[in-house]
């Protein structure tokens, strides 16, 4: 091989080098852009699921003790008044639909006592 043609090989090398290296970094930049996007898509599954979770402990929960809260008021009530079994029945009932109201509110089904009471005035 002459010096001439080692020279110009040697160009074509650094220029393909040059170019394979601008590629990778592209790809590099690409990568980590997708990585990010992944990333973030994840984050908030893993979140709702969390606090979906959380909802439902609160729902269930406030649903319970409205139950018990009823039971327990009924109890006082028919002990003071004696009316046995009466009282605890009624307000064991009515015990049992607070709570389902709570976890309809909860759940965005039914609006709430200060949203309900907004929705009639005028506004401004």
């Amino acid at each position: 091989m002459s010096p001439d043609e080692n020279k110009q090989s040697e160009k074509d090398m650094k220029e393909t080098d040059r170019h394979l290296s601008e590629r990778l970094e592209k790809l590099g930049k690409t990568l980590d852009t997708r990585l990010d996007e992944a990333s973030a898509k994840e984050e908030p599954n893993k979140t709702s699921a969390m606090s979906g979770l959380s909802q439902a402990w609160k729902m269930s929960s406030e649903f319970i003790a409205a139950i018990f809260v009823g039971g327990a008021l009924g109890w006082m009530a028919d002990s003071w008044i004696g009316t046995k079994p009466w009282g605890m029945i009624i307000l064991l009932m009515l015990g049992f639909v607070a709570g389902i109201l709570n976890v309809l509110r909860e759940a965005g089904k039914v609006a709430g006592p200060e949203r309900r009471m907004n929705s009639g005035k005028k506004q401004d």
